[in-house]
């Protein structure tokens, strides 16, 4: 089962939690939208710590199940995964706007268009660095939420409501996509991060890759596909680099032995790449030729 609670975020425990209705899985885009600013007067970035006490008190009656911060990666849970949360308006009657799914995880991300952080304006949420997006995703993915925007990835403030999309499929939605409710939030939304790997894995693969990611810290995640990164990528560039180096390492050592007389060139050579082959750390994974079949 993926975990309740997301790793790594803190936990603010709300204690009125609710079960959802079922149905397929989905996930709700908010901005907090704290202040209201513009290009010609922007303001500072809200605190995200007073954001947090907000919706752990007074403010509990919009909780969200998270609160992140794209300029630093903070996380806070409010909620568990399997629980409703609060932060869209549910009208007695229609649709159950809060609970319409087997999970409905909704993220507030602390931002508004033209926040100011660190002398720098932020247009748009896409403009920020989106620290722990990549984290946040593989989450709420573990959930089988897909990495579908029914009714468009948004792009602009504009609304697009559609209470049977929303009734019956899954995936992401903006504020501004939600039956019943009149925000037009969150208007950009980062990229999904998934792969074609990722999806063809069970959600415990997806959040096995994503631990993976986290514990291994190299920047430069090898590029397969269109647009895409992954560990198979990844783990068979580095593959084909050692070979290649020793190969290379093994010609240089040949050509400086044959430069000296008296040089057993042949034992050199061998002792060179006993060297090598005592130097590569033995890693338990097999790795498999993806050229298909016919």
């Amino acid at each position: 089962m993926p975990d309740l609670w997301m790793p790594g975020a803190s936990r603010l425990a709300l204690p009125d939690t609710a079960p959802t209705d079922g149905g397929p899985a989905k996930a709700i885009a908010h901005i907090t939208w704290d202040r209201n600013a513009s290009a010609s007067a922007p303001a500072d970035l809200v605190p995200f710590s007073s954001l947090r006490s907000y919706f752990g008190g007074s403010g509990s009656s919009a909780a969200p199940h998270i609160l992140w911060n794209p300029f630093t990666g903070e996380v806070t849970q409010f909620y568990p995964a399997t629980s409703r949360s609060k932060s869209v308006v549910d009208s007695a009657g229609g649709t159950r706007t809060n609970r319409a799914g087997s999970v409905v995880i909704q993220i507030e991300c602390l931002f508004f268009p033209y926040c100011r952080v660190d002398g720098r304006v932020y247009p748009r949420l896409v403009d920020t660095p989106c620290k722990g997006w990549e984290q946040l995703h593989a989450w709420v993915r573990s959930w089988g939420v897909p990495d579908v925007w029914p009714m468009g990835r948004p792009v602009d403030f504009t609304s697009h409501r559609d209470e049977a999309t929303w009734e019956t499929h899954g995936g992401w939605y903006a504020h501004a996509h939600v039956p019943e409710n009149d925000h037009q939030d969150p208007g950009s939304w980062p990229q999904f991060t998934t792969t074609s790997e990722e999806d063809d894995m069970t959600p415990d693969q997806a959040k096995q890759l994503a631990e993976i990611r986290s514990l291994v810290q190299f920047g430069t995640w090898a590029y397969k596909g269109d647009g895409t990164f992954d560990a198979w990528a990844l783990l068979n560039a580095l593959y084909r680099q050692s070979l290649a180096q020793g190969a290379a390492l093994t010609a240089l050592t040949r050509a400086v032995g044959d430069l000296h007389s008296g040089v057993d060139t042949a034992t050199l050579v061998a002792a060179v790449q006993k060297a090598i082959a005592d130097a590569v750390v033995d890693v338990d994974v097999t790795v498999h030729d993806a050229t298909p079949t016919t």
